[in-house]
């Protein structure tokens, strides 16, 4: 599969106030083919909306992208120029927020806010806009799109807002989304649904979709390959099949482990399991593998040096030495 999305090497930092710096993402590397659902694995504070907000270059004013490459297409968005970028966002890669709540405007009728990116790619005439926004609405509320479009973000529910979002997103036809826990603030039914919507886009406008979330439940069935982020360094990567069925670096089986049991049962215990200890102070990381003082098999290697990943099998790669390192 040709790759349209790709990675290398990428390292992040955050400035302080004081003047210190904050490593987010620490050589992070993966590509995406056409069509193709990555799905990026890990807890808060993993760096997983660093990454996000890295691929499309919408750090913060004290983000910093200190080195690697963000190739679409070939074409490195990490020195590409304003007009360029501008383009590039929603027009060929787009981001869905997590929070619908924050990202839309409260003020103005959600099909305004639509036309608005499509606007910003073109000089349609109104009547041409107006048919793009309803046909991205059509394929997100398929019976009631008429509806939606007037409303205010208040006026309608949770997933009703993230659909907007995903409308926004998809208005001007890119070829990646990049979503952001797009189902975190949403209930298992709602979350579903979701699933099932990119799932259907992906199927009709051949999207490629990064999709970034903490439940590993998720992503069963859904995406093509997983990779697992842990204090900013990717711990392992692979088709999503062979990672959830043999996960190999310890935090990923943690992960795992943390699922409820499906269908529940009286003779589970009620109270889940849960990954000892706690992330690492990315301001005074330990000095060896960063997963170590929460690792139930950690060896005295672990705390010396960080592990460096190896590849197993056709495309499964994993940073711990326990497999070589």
């Amino acid at each position: 599969m040709a790759s349209i999305l790709d990675v290398r090497d990428l390292r992040v930092a955050y400035h302080s106030p004081s003047g210190g710096e904050t490593i987010a993402l620490d050589g992070v590397s993966f590509s995406i083919g056409e069509g193709e659902i990555l799905g990026v694995l890990g807890e808060s504070g993993s760096g997983k909306s660093s990454l996000a907000a890295s691929l499309l270059c919408l750090l913060p004013a004290n983000g910093r992208i200190l080195s690697g490459s963000v190739l679409y297409e070939g074409k490195d968005l990490l020195s590409a120029g304003d007009d360029d970028l501008a383009a590039i966002r929603s027009g060929r890669i787009s981001l869905i927020f997590q929070e619908p709540g924050l990202a839309l405007h409260p003020a103005i009728r959600v099909g305004d806010q639509i036309s608005e990116v499509v606007r910003a790619h073109g000089t349609l005439s109104p009547r041409d806009r107006r048919a793009k926004v309803e046909g991205a609405l059509a394929a997100v509320f398929p019976s009631d799109a008429s509806w939606i479009s007037p409303r205010y973000p208040h006026e309608l529910s949770g997933g009703q807002r993230q659909r907007v979002l995903i409308a926004q997103a998809i208005v001007c036809r890119p070829a990646v989304l990049v979503a952001d826990e797009p189902t975190a603030s949403l209930d298992p039914a709602t979350q579903a649904e979701i699933i099932a919507l990119f799932r259907e886009l992906r199927r009709t406008l051949g999207l490629a979709l990064v999709f970034i979330t903490h439940n590993p439940a998720l992503l069963a069935g859904f995406a093509d390959r997983i990779l697992t982020l842990y204090a900013g360094k990717v711990a392992e990567y692979g088709a999503s099949a062979e990672v959830l069925s043999h996960p190999m670096h310890p935090y990923t089986e943690a992960l795992l482990r943390c699922l409820p049991a499906w269908p529940p049962s009286p003779a589970v215990p009620a109270k889940l399991p849960m990954i000892a200890g706690d992330p690492p102070n990315m301001n005074s990381l330990p000095a060896g593998c960063r997963f170590e003082p929460r690792c139930p098999a950690r060896m005295e290697t672990c705390a010396a040096r960080e592990p460096a990943p190896t590849t197993h099998g056709a495309a499964h790669s994993v940073s711990c030495f326990k497999f070589g390192g």
